[in-house]
């Protein structure tokens, strides 16, 4: 088969690749139908992840269909469509056994396409297949559906729940990336009185409006005063970081008000300044986190409910095998306009004929 292999800081191939197999009793083995590019895997491509081995297929979010289960996985079966979790979970550890499943200490966490070879590619072996393996209802589109293998549970679980958002709250999510913007759409089921978002593209500003943003600011424009008129002088509630620089992690402890929350999102290949001269006094929580994966199956629900705008992220889409125009198109998102970029789709249906009848 073939898969995108990564070989080093910015060097990435579509090339042949080893068939994947089930290797333990619980795995089993997906065809890749629909896979997505994260922000994640630009990191590892800017060499932030120095775990990620050379000669690693990269990717950890799918949707397609099962076909190999090894003896022990007993929820999934061959010819069943699901969606592949980015992170998995082996369900007997201590961190498992509360739900936290990104901090696994049985060999899952988050391995796909980090540890172990990932999902884009034409077919992907997922460890721990009864948890990492998500049944897809009819009314979840797979283009809905692989977003709800990270950037949703990921705005939801890290920005909205650890931010502690609730009802009346003044939100700022600084980063109108993916992850920024499906913090927007799920801050908003708790019902805040406004959200700000703060980031250097225009054309993301504008989709920040459009999934419900009450203002938005450009980063270069002091937007810490327009927080500070919108409140009162008082600070946001909530500060959720999805960048992952230094300067947008600061940003957030600046305009977060006394008593309130920074949720950082971002994924960091850099040191920050944590300037507790200023922030010790103010009784500031600051959280940080990997995505659990723990609220995928609400989320599934909610978009099967057309509660979650998850189609509206999709700007552009490719065939599989165009992996290097879609990471090309995606990491050069502030020309292209790119929100998120989609892979492959469903298989082709075989075409039946039908036989001609005597009217014909």
């Amino acid at each position: 088969m073939k898969g995108y292999v990564f070989h080093g800081p910015g060097q990435a191939a579509w090339e042949e690749v080893p068939d994947p197999g089930v290797r333990e009793p619980t795995d089993a083995v997906v065809r890749v139908d629909t896979v997505t590019v994260c922000g994640t895997d630009l990191h590892i491509l800017g060499g932030d992840v120095p775990e990620v081995r050379p000669g690693t297929v990269l990717g950890h979010e799918a949707v397609g269909e099962v076909v190999e289960a090894g003896p022990e996985a007993r929820t999934v079966r061959p010819g069943e469509r699901v969606l592949v979790s980015c992170v998995t979970a082996c369900g007997r550890c201590r961190y498992c056994r509360e739900g936290v499943y990104g901090q696994c200490l049985g060999g899952g966490g988050w391995i796909l396409g980090h540890l172990i070879d990932g999902t884009q590619a034409q077919y992907v072996r997922v460890p721990f297949a009864d948890l990492s393996l998500h049944p897809l209802p009819a009314a979840v589109t797979d283009t809905e559906a692989v977003l709800l293998a990270d950037i949703f549970p990921t705005a939801y679980e890290v920005g909205v729940l650890n931010g502690r958002v609730r009802p009346g709250d003044t939100v700022v999510v600084v980063g109108a990336g993916p992850i920024g913007l499906a913090v927007v759409a799920t801050a908003r089921l708790f019902a805040p009185e406004r959200v700000i978002v703060v980031d250097l593209a225009p054309a993301r500003l504008e989709a920040a409006r459009k999934l419900g943003a009450e203002a938005v600011a450009d980063a270069r424009e002091d937007p810490g005063q327009l927080v500070a008129d919108l409140t009162g002088g008082l600070g946001a509630d909530v500060a959720v970081e999805a960048v992952g620089v230094p300067e947008t992690f600061e940003m957030c402890t600046r305009m977060v008000r006394p008593g309130g929350h920074v949720a950082n999102v971002g994924v960091h290949g850099r040191p920050a300044t944590l300037h507790l001269e200023e922030l010790w006094i103010k009784d500031v929580t600051i959280t940080t986190g990997l995505v659990d994966t723990s609220s995928t199956p609400t989320l599934l629900r909610m978009t099967a409910a057309g509660r979650l705008p998850a189609a509206q992220f999709v700007t552009h889409t490719f065939p599989l095998d165009r992996m290097e125009e879609a990471y090309d198109v995606f990491a050069h998102a502030a020309e292209t306009g790119a929100l998120k970029v989609v892979l492959g789709g469903p298989p082709p249906r075989e075409v039946v004929p039908v036989p001609p009848t005597a009217a014909d």
